[in-house]
């Protein structure tokens, strides 16, 4: 099996995530037979420890995220989702009415690579299943890190390559052949689930992408590999040095 994948272009990426909205979870739950959500619940094992903590989730998507972060964190006072995917968006905040904590979170259309808020806002920043798809990622970490307050963290849950030869060949058999026809047969979208598996492949993960963070000025770079090294979470603080 060849390892040779075409970089695809992520320049308004948020229309093809606008088309396939309304089966996005769906779909997710049964291309990863609902590990996402495990995923998404060590995230919040990670959150940094205090009160009253202000976090931001980037490319929230339909908020699985947010929502997973409040049912397992009573210490978050206020969460703010950012996405640019209007019809996701709209998804996350209908399922959010359905939780107490609806109204500590808020959902915004807004970029990874130009985030509305100031300097040393956030106590902790996290972004899943998103940075993969920015068309800067280095533009991204360097938001994300004006936005943390010193001392803060990031938690970025993303797609990898596992290492072992065996497990990564089946790995790409099924990102390239099996995932795309799920996709596309739930979707109707075979074309998005090409892409996605096309930016699973072609993004710098693992050693590589952290030293993109600590390149970008983050401190105590973590990587966390996941179900074989099928995903990862890196975790990486601000430094309380001025």
């Amino acid at each position: 099996m060849s390892d040779s994948v075409v970089e695809p272009s992520r320049n308004e990426i948020w229309k093809m995530f606008d088309t396939i909205s309304s089966t996005y979870d769906k779909t997710n739950r049964l291309m990863t037979m609902g590990l996402d959500r495990y995923w998404r619940n060590k995230m919040a094992s990670l959150v940094p420890q205090g009160d009253k903590i202000e976090l931001l989730d980037c490319a929230t998507g339909t908020a699985d995220q947010i929502i997973s972060l409040m049912q397992k964190k009573d210490s978050i006072e206020k969460a703010i989702g950012i996405d640019l995917s209007e019809e996701m968006v709209e998804i996350g905040r209908n399922k959010l009415k359905k939780h107490s904590f609806n109204e500590k979170v808020e959902l915004q259309i807004a970029s990874a690579l130009d985030i509305p808020f100031e300097e040393n806002r956030f106590d902790c920043v996290t972004m899943s299943f998103g940075i993969r798809n920015v068309s800067s990622v280095e533009l991204c970490l360097q938001e994300i890190l004006r936005v943390l307050k010193p001392g803060g963290r990031v938690l970025i849950l993303e797609t990898s390559i596992p290492k072992m030869r065996l497990i990564k060949f089946f790995h790409l058999l099924y990102l390239r052949k099996i995932l795309p026809r799920i996709g596309g047969w739930i979707s109707k979208q075979k074309n998005a689930y090409q892409y996605l598996n096309q930016t699973t492949e072609t993004f710098p993960s693992g050693k590589v992408f952290c030293d993109l963070m600590e390149k970008a000025g983050f401190d105590k770079v973590i990587c966390h590999p996941l179900t074989c090294g099928a995903v990862s979470i890196y975790q990486a603080d601000k430094s309380c040095k001025k």
